[in-house]
């Protein structure tokens, strides 16, 4: 049997005279075919670069990068038109050229000028309030002068002591302050019998938001303060201290007592005042009752001040 399949390659055609050149090469053989598709492969440019990533991602990403070049932007933006403003503000005026130099200046309303605040006296005499009182309602009737803190009642703010009588929330600078009140031991019934003999006033140093409600606490009637003064009634002495002036308040001198724990609030009239020690705390505090025993004596007096003497002499002695 003979096969089919030559043992040998046919010989190549010589090149030489007589002999022509194919004009066509002979087609590659399949495995040629097969290692020529996978170089192509190897090299295509879809193998060589990197795999795509999910479209949802590469749309976040895009988005990332568009907004944090948006808000350097803007914010770089912001930091011209500041400095901008500021030079503008600066050189529009000869009398701020000389500021240049110290940088940034806040731009102040041009409407409504600023003016430096008055001394404290001037700007106290502005806020006060007048410290003369109406006629009493009896011709000859004695007026008893009243301290408010540390006199008949004693408060604080937070944290609350341990016993306290009620609370007030006075509105002090656009916010409510909480005060804790604890009232002086008798000073319902001092009120009450001071009211039948004397003209009751009180003239404490306190705002006039926090007084007023600690006030309609004690006499919620209204039946015994015939009158109330306020810290926009004291004088400014000039060294931050309060006074309180009697003369100031039209009624006699010599028909006129003053309580109060502060020597500072009657240093103008010392001989009309009767001093009490302050009050804080204590439950068997007895001052209020020995200035009641005083009261009574002095209402047979014509002249109150003779009487205070008097008065102060027994307590010096003891």
């Amino acid at each position: 049997m003979v096969s089919r399949t030559p043992t040998k390659p046919p010989p190549s055609p010589r090149i030489g005279a007589g002999m022509v050149t194919p004009s066509k090469p002979s087609p590659p053989s399949p495995v040629a075919r097969r290692q020529h598709a996978l170089r192509r492969r190897r090299h295509s440019p879809a193998t060589t670069t990197k795999r795509r990533g999910s479209p949802l991602k590469s749309l976040a990403t895009a988005t990332a990068a568009v907004g944090a070049t948006f808000d350097r932007s803007l914010r770089s933006c912001r930091r011209r038109l500041l400095k901008l403003f500021a030079r503008l503000a600066v050189l529009g005026s000869p009398r701020k050229r000389r500021a240049v130099a110290a940088g940034f200046q806040r731009l102040r309303p041009t409407s409504a000028p600023a003016t430096p605040p008055p001394p404290p006296s001037r700007s106290f005499a502005v806020r006060a309030q007048s410290a003369a009182l109406p006629p009493p309602p009896s011709l000859g009737r004695r007026t008893l002068f009243l301290d408010l803190d540390e006199t008949l009642i004693h408060s604080q703010t937070d944290p609350p002591p341990p016993q306290f009588d009620f609370i007030v929330r006075p509105v002090i600078g656009g916010q409510a302050v909480t005060f804790y009140v604890a009232k002086r031991p008798g000073v319902e019934e001092f009120l009450r019998k001071a009211a039948e003999s004397f003209e009751v006033v009180v003239f404490t140093a306190g705002l006039q938001e926090y007084a007023s409600l600690v006030l309609d606490r004690l006499d919620p009637d209204g039946v015994v303060f015939a009158h109330r003064l306020y810290r926009g009634a004291c004088r400014d002495a000039g060294d931050g201290k309060l006074v309180k002036d009697l003369a100031a308040t039209g009624r006699a001198l010599d028909r006129a007592v003053i309580v109060d724990d502060n020597p500072n609030a009657y240093a103008l009239q010392p001989e009309n005042a009767i001093p009490v020690t302050p009050f804080v705390d204590d439950d068997n505090d007895q001052e209020l009752q020995r200035v009641l025993a005083f009261l009574a004596v002095a209402a047979e007096y014509e002249d109150t001040r003779e009487a205070i003497t008097y008065y102060k002499d027994l307590v010096t002695a003891s």
